[in-house]
């Protein structure tokens, strides 16, 4: 037996090729230069591998969340320009210039402890300044903007390369508060203007700007989700040809006849009301699978959809097959395409009633990863 036969049945699949193809075609549609987002493992997908590909691809620049994923690009080789989007923590800058990632500075006295860890390296540090427009999340407030600006354009120790916010609403191409946002911002980047100091990259496009507002684009986009082919909401629209990167995979382990009135599962919630073929599948929520599917979901086993039956258990779930067969290492896919037949993490997401964000980052790294 090879060692990848006697690997553990359950999966994830990455198509890297898929993932240029969708960089491409976001670089086609929006036309201005692309910071893709890798945070949270690259949405599942695996932080490295996929910063790798995009990095060989000629994407622009990297956003992450925090520094220690930044730290990782970096051990990795990834050189390009790295922005960690994450509010700041004080003893962490010098570790911020000791790697050249590229910092978030949210308010004046962040501003001062940057200054403060670059003049103690003796290195200047690259900053972009966080506008707040509508998040509360962090930021400086749009209308406060003035004398922020002016510290950064004044600053000895910080060089200034963007002035981003982050859209609230542009995963719903009907709303209002898009708009709103993007006047706001405008209006706090005037400030550069005013001073009669160069603008620095603006930057504001996440998933559902680069879909939806072509008015959002500015000077550079940051696009996550929709880079990885998955829409980030119901309300979305497919504007730009993109296509599933991920697949999850797994096997039959078990065949069973499951009698009439006999439960399945813990807590007994789902008996068959007639005797039923049953298989199980070695993968549960202790991987990132959601227990929300529990009786709810679905799986493809030789190209057609089966229902999982009773609660998913941590390690494992059943599948009710009713009078098909099924054999011991039959193929079952849990998100991908089997046939003509798919499942989509956007439908997933919809059945368990979560959004397709957590069913991505929820898949932990208990589950190899293949490309």
């Amino acid at each position: 037996m090879s060692v990848a036969s006697a690997q553990r049945p359950t999966r994830i699949l990455v198509d890297l090729d898929r993932l240029a193809g969708n960089l491409e075609a976001i670089r086609a549609h929006v036309r201005v230069p692309v910071m893709a987002i890798v945070k949270a493992n690259a949405y599942g997908h695996g932080l490295v591998p996929v910063a790798r590909r995009l990095e060989a691809c000629g994407v622009d620049r990297f956003g992450v969340a925090f520094l220690e994923e930044g730290v990782a690009l970096r051990r990795a080789g990834v050189r390009a320009p790295i922005l960690v989007l994450g509010g700041i923590y004080g003893p962490q800058v010098a570790q911020f210039l000791a790697h050249d990632l590229e910092i978030t500075v949210s308010s004046v006295d962040k501003l001062r402890q940057v200054e403060a860890a670059a003049e103690s390296a003796g290195r200047r540090a690259a900053v972009h300044l966080k506008i707040d427009t509508g998040m509360e999340r962090i930021g400086v407030h749009h209308d406060s903007a003035g004398p922020f600006v002016e510290a950064a354009v004044a600053s000895r120790w910080c060089e200034v390369k963007g002035i981003y916010s982050h859209l609230a609403c542009a995963d719903d191409p009907a709303s209002p508060m898009t708009a709103v946002q993007l006047a706001r911002f405008l209006d706090a980047c005037a400030h550069f203007d005013r001073l009669g100091a160069p603008m620095p990259l603006r930057h504001l496009a996440n998933s559902g700007g680069v879909l939806h507002f072509p008015e959002t684009h500015l000077d550079l986009v940051r696009p996550g989700i929709v880079l990885y082919g998955v829409l980030p909401a119901p309300a979305s629209r497919p504007t730009i040809p993109v296509r599933p990167a991920l697949s999850l995979v797994s096997r039959v382990v078990y065949f069973k006849v499951v009698r009439a009135g006999r439960p399945v599962s813990y807590g007994a919630t789902w008996a068959p009301p007639a005797d039923t073929r049953v298989v199980t599948v070695p993968i549960g929520y202790g991987d990132g699978f959601p227990r929300a599917l529990s009786s709810r979901g679905r799986v493809l086993i030789g190209g057609r959809a089966y229902p999982i039956v009773g609660r998913v258990c941590m390690d494992q779930f059943m599948v009710d097959i009713g009078s098909d067969s099924a054999w011991n290492e039959d193929e079952v896919v849990l998100i991908g395409r089997q046939g003509e037949a798919e499942i989509r993490v956007e439908a997933l997401a919809e059945t368990a009633g979560l959004i397709p964000y957590e069913i991505l980052v929820g898949l932990n790294e208990r589950v190899p990863r293949e490309y």
